[in-house]
Order: C-alpha cells, then sequence, then structure tokens
C-alpha cells in the first residue's frame, strides 16, 4: 500500500493507540497533533472529515477511520507484521482477540473509565456524581481482577509471549486507570513497566503527548 497514512488527535490515550501501532508497524505517517475539546476537532475542515468531532482519526488514501479499535484493526490486519508483534491467522486466535478487544473496550473503558471521565474530569460539561464515580472505580477493578491478573500469571501478554493490539488496548486503559488513583496489583505494575519499555510505545508517547 502507498497511500499516505495522515493521524490526527494527540493527547489521549485513544489517540495514543492509533500512534502506538503505528510505531509498532514502522509505518510512515504525518500526525496532526489536535487535542479534544480545545475547539480543534470543531472546525469547518476536521469536521468534514470526522463529523463526530472527535480523535482519533485515521487517512489512509481514501479510507477514513475513527474508532481507535477499529484503527488497530485495521493496520494490523493490512500491514506486514512485526515479528515481535502477534497477528492471529485461525479462527481461534481471532476470536479470542476479539474478545479481548471488546471487553476492553467496552468494560473497562467506556463503561468504567469514561464514566469517572464524565463526572469527575468533564463535571461542569457532564454534572459532579460523586456516586457514579466510585461505583465506576469498583466496577473497573470488579471487571479487570476477574481476568487479567489470571492471564498474566501464566503469561507476559494478553495473548501469549508477543505484544498484540489487545496489550494496546489494556495498557491505555491501566495508564488511564492509575491516573484516577485506582490501585492495582504489583503484577499489573510490572506489566505496565514492561510495555512502557519498548521503543514504538515511547516513541509513540513523544508524538502524543510531548507536542509542544
Amino acid at each position: 500500500m502507498t497511500e499516505n497514512i495522515i493521524l490526527w488527535g494527540a493527547t489521549t490515550g485513544r489517540a495514543m493507540r492509533a500512534h502506538w501501532v503505528l510505531q509498532e508497524f514502522s509505518l510512515p505517517y504525518e500526525t496532526k497533533p489536535i487535542g479534544p475539546r480545545t475547539g480543534e476537532t470543531q472546525t469547518a475542515e476536521y469536521l468534514a472529515i470526522n463529523p463526530k468531532g472527535k480523535v482519533p482519526t485515521l487517512q489512509h488514501g481514501d479510507l477514513i477511520l475513527t474508532e481507535s479499535v477499529t484503527i488497530l484493526g485495521y493496520v494490523t490486519q493490512n500491514f506486514d507484521t512485526p515479528p515481535d508483534f502477534f497477528v492471529p491467522y485461525d479462527r481461534y486466535g481471532k476470536a479470542r482477540l476479539e474478545e479481548w478487544s471488546a471487553f476492553i473496550a467496552m468494560e473497562l473503558d467506556a463503561h468504567s473509565l469514561y464514566t469517572i471521565r464524565r463526572h469527575g474530569d468533564l463535571h461542569k460539561i457532564y454534572g459532579r456524581e460523586p456516586m457514579a464515580v466510585d461505583s465506576a472505580k469498583a466496577y473497573f477493578l470488579k471487571q479487570f481482577n476477574a481476568v487479567i491478573p489470571g492471564v498474566l500469571e501464566s503469561q507476559p501478554y494478553l495473548m501469549g509471549d508477543v505484544l498484540s493490539s489487545a496489550d494496546i488496548l489494556l495498557l491505555t486503559c491501566i495508564d488511564w486507570a492509575l491516573s484516577y488513583k485506582i490501585e492495582l496489583s504489583p503484577l499489573a505494575l510490572g506489566y505496565q513497566q514492561r510495555l512502557h519499555a519498548r521503543k514504538a510505545y515511547q516513541d509513540a508517547y513523544r508524538l502524543c503527548y510531548l507536542t509542544d
């Protein structure tokens, strides 16, 4: 594929996912480091590309993708797989990866962490609801601890011995949870440190968060 890749978005965990997978696959791309709630996502230029007015957005030729989970899937399925990255090709592996992705995106991100963001960080827009925030934190821990520690006790990554897109999703949620002072186990913290040490993560972090 020879079309240029353009990635819009910075300063959020969801944008970080897109930067990270592009770095893992060593793909050249143009970055447009616009942030949420800065007015940059509401310009006529950007809304013509992504009417949702959110980040990230990935452009590849005439294809436009506006959901981080889909961007992860598109990159991993359509470009040459690096030797230290896991992409499943059998139905079992595909189903397991899809299950992890759905669980992390819905149970940990949307149902838990974004509830905390809406009624904590963004309370001036959505209203301050301390009970909802506390409930979301408890739910995050319940769901996280139900499955994640048991897997990481026996293998370094969710799909086995090699990083996958599910790990990119999970790590951004772990970083987000810790920023909200949610206490996670030493096992989870060790996993976080292991992924933070990857060069692709560090390169993506600089592009996503150190934009000045």
